[in-house]
């Protein structure tokens, strides 16, 4: 399961998934980032409607270790486009 928020902006929509455990939280230790609500906090989402919701994205923003296997096992992204904020991974995509 999955938080997930979608934004308009400038004619793109921005789709914001992360796992369901990290809403809220800080991670990182050298850049410290807080998971915000109101960048991720829209809905919870299971498999099946984090992958439609990448489908539509322009651009996806990804947040958690079983988001990221998700997008990695599906083709939404490469190993490569995958960094860690301390030990969470985060990944983003174009379209």
């Amino acid at each position: 399961m999955f938080w997930c928020k979608c934004h308009s902006v400038k004619g793109n929509f921005i789709v914001a998934i992360c796992d369901k455990n990290l809403l809220g939280k800080k991670i990182g230790k050298e850049l410290e980032v807080k998971v915000e609500e109101k960048f991720y906090g829209g809905e919870i989402i299971d498999d099946a409607k984090a992958l439609e919701s990448m489908k539509k994205a322009n651009i996806c923003n990804l947040l958690g270790k079983e988001i990221v296997k998700l997008a990695l096992e599906k083709k939404f992204i490469t190993k490569e486009n995958i960094i860690f904020i301390g030990e969470v991974p985060h990944a983003q995509f174009i379209r």
